[in-house]
Formats: structure tokens, C-alpha cells, sequence
């Protein structure tokens, strides 16, 4: 793996990628990755990462990914005013 990531960071530097640009892209990818694996379950993928659930909220937003792009849907449960209490 490590070879590989040496190959890509080569081909950055090459192609002049700036680093936070290269750093932003890395985490884009590592995150959407992980994001796949546990089907856009956000807790999931933060205990994966060993991240606190909101700093992956705070990076997936700063990273500007949009989930319903990459096929999850951001299911809430609705505010109370909108349940049926019984």
C-alpha cells in the first residue's frame, strides 16, 4: 500500500497539486470511501475512523460532499410537532 500511495503523491507532485489541495482531495476520498463501506451511516463511519461524529459532520460539510449525490438519503425522524403522539 505504501508503494502505491508513494506512486500517487509522486504524480502530485509532478502535476503541481498544491499540498491543501492534495490534503482536501485525500480526505474526500478516505471519507466517501468509508461512507460507502457503512452505507451512509454517519456514527458508523465516525467509529471507523475514530473520529467524533461531529467533526466527521463538521469535515463532510467543510469538504462540501453532498450525501444525496452519493446515493444516501439524510433520513431524520421528524420534529415532534410532525409525529403522531399517541
Amino acid at each position: 500500500m505504501k508503494n502505491q500511495l508513494d506512486i500517487v503523491i509522486a504524480a502530485m507532485c509532478q502535476g503541481r497539486v498544491p499540498y491543501d489541495e492534495a490534503v482536501r482531495e485525500f480526505k474526500r476520498t478516505f471519507i466517501t470511501t468509508v461512507l460507502r463501506e457503512q452505507r451512509g451511516n454517519q456514527v458508523k463511519t465516525a467509529r471507523e475512523l475514530h473520529m467524533h461524529r461531529n467533526t466527521l459532520s463538521r469535515t463532510i460539510a467543510d469538504l462540501e460532499l453532498d450525501l444525496n449525490a452519493l446515493g444516501f438519503t439524510t433520513l431524520r425522524r421528524p420534529p415532534r410537532s410532525e409525529r403522531n403522539i399517541r
